[in-house]
């Protein structure tokens, strides 16, 4: 005899399918995903109060990505504490404060009840945004960007919207756009465009320039550009809030009816917004309607590439761009908007027209060159831009000054971590040459830094080597080439790939 537990048991054995009954029959007994299923799961984190944060965003993004048109009408409320603390750790503890004076350390203090208020006024709408304290940074070429620093409470709250917002309109944004976007990098956009250039018969390459695109944005229709997907009035005016702050710079307040303050955790975000609607939605449609040839679109940010397979398409296309920016208060640079004979066959194609080699074009810090193999191929070759490596062997000249009396492995340690980075960013395939050289240009500054400290210091060239063999890293390739990161990290059944 079975006694009920047992026969309760036994149901269950014969109701359970074979192991290769299917993903169907296999749901009968348990209710999970299998493993194809898994990238649909929810990606929420823990937050810092070791609490699970609400599943209410993954409901957006799966609102969002069923339907297109939709308006979201109520989002104010995922802006919950647990976001904002969540908003509040991702911010840079040592960042430069703005115009309240507050630092991450500060604010942390009594972290929750700092909390709690600014949660209760942005729910009340009692929150006011601060202006913007502007600053300058130093451009390659001598020239300086406007930077913005936003009050601490205003990085938090902006921080928090923009999760909000990222889980709509990462379900609009196309394939082609790249910057400051999850889970996408500079170098996969470089990846994007070496291997679109590479595999895609392109011949002519577009390289535009926005003039002052930052300070050129239309609030008005930024504003208009939200409102197809948000309906949410509250977060609409969180939005104006931050554009109507204006901007302090030495003491004097300014506003404007156009522009987003560069550096401002927000704009990123209303940047892609605004170029979505102007840009890439009227771009693929070209490329659909209009083109009669191969097109290849990259978009990082504002800048823009655009390779054509016919230089037809190519002129009729800067043009259309050009008169498509105007109605929306944005402007082509015309000295730094070119287009140029770029590709595969670029090199044959004017070799035979008695032309010289065909010309370069930076994006993301490189230059890109047509080239060859050492089995004479075609090779898209990248290197570092030279500016570029001047303008960061300048700051490091400036601060081997300002620690030239430090021990040797303080200095050591320092110009470790300087090097490293650079390398982890500019080792990519093609561009060993460029190391060796900044790794060299480094060496050398260090020695005349050591050599200034006593005139009887006969730091030579040997000597140096071997200090500098003992802190800093060789030059090597770090990054895969770009056919075999991009295949990993846009697979063949991927829409956008």
């Amino acid at each position: 005899m079975m006694n009920g537990r047992e026969k309760s048991d036994s149901a269950i054995r014969a109701m359970k399918p074979a192991n290769k009954a299917g993903r169907p029959a296999a749901e009968w007994v348990e209710q999970r995903a299998g493993t194809k299923g898994n990238t649909g799961q929810p990606r929420t984190r823990r937050a810092q109060n070791r609490s699970g944060v609400s599943q209410g965003l993954e409901r957006v993004r799966q609102a969002a990505r069923q339907r297109k048109k939709e308006r979201f009408t109520a989002l104010l409320h995922h802006l919950t504490v647990d976001l904002l603390r969540e908003a509040f750790y991702a911010l840079k503890r040592k960042a430069a404060p703005g115009v309240d004076g507050l630092k991450w350390s500060d604010y942390e203090g009594e972290l929750e009840d700092h909390l709690q208020d600014l949660h209760a006024r942005v729910r009340r709408g009692a929150y006011r945004a601060l202006p913007v304290r502007r600053r300058y940074i130093p451009k390659p070429g001598g020239k300086q960007r406007p930077l913005g620093i936003a009050a601490l409470e205003d990085k938090i709250v902006q921080r928090a919207v923009v999760a909000v917002l990222n889980a709509i309109y990462e379900q609009d944004f196309l394939g082609f756009s790249y910057g400051f976007r999850p889970r996408r990098s500079q170098h996969h956009a470089l990846d994007a465009l070496a291997v679109g250039i590479c595999n895609t018969p392109v011949n002519w390459i577009l390289d535009a320039d926005i003039r002052s695109f930052f300070d050129s944005v239309s609030h008005e229709w930024l504003i208009r550009f939200l409102e197809h997907r948000i309906g949410d009035e509250r977060i609409i005016r969180l939005v104006r809030k931050w554009l109507k702050a204006g901007v302090l710079e030495e003491g004097v307040w300014s506003v404007s009816e156009e522009g987003t303050p560069q550096g401002a955790v927000a704009s990123p975000l209303l940047a892609n917004v605004y170029l979505h609607y102007v840009f890439d939605l009227w771009a693929e449609r070209w490329r659909r309607r209009e083109a009669k040839g191969n097109i290849i679109i990259l978009r990082y940010a504002d800048d823009i590439v655009v390779g054509f397979q016919h230089e037809a398409d190519a002129r009729r296309f800067w043009e259309a761009m050009r008169l498509r920016f105007e109605q929306f208060s944005l402007a082509l640079h015309p000295e730094k908007t070119r287009l140029l004979e770029f590709g595969r066959n670029a090199a044959a194609n004017r070799r035979q027209r008695g032309l010289r080699k065909p010309e370069i074009f930076t994006f993301l810090g490189f230059n890109f060159i047509c080239g060859k193999s050492r089995r004479g191929a075609f090779q898209l070759q990248r290197k570092t831009r030279r500016d570029r490596m001047r303008a960061k062997l300048a700051e490091i000249k400036e601060q081997l000054r300002e620690r030239m009396h430090e021990p040797i492995p303080e200095q050591g340690r320092w110009l470790k971590q300087v090097v490293t980075g650079f390398f982890a960013y500019h080792a990519v395939p093609t561009n060993s040459q460029a190391l060796s050289a900044f790794r060299h240009y480094v060496t050398d500054l260090w020695r005349r830094t050591l050599r200034r400290r006593s005139q009887k210091d006969a730091m030579t060239w040997a000597r140096i080597t071997k200090i500098a063999d003992a802190w800093l890293p060789k030059p090597r390739i770090l990054h895969p080439w770009p056919d075999q990161r991009f295949a990993v990290t846009h697979p063949r059944w991927e829409p956008s790939a």
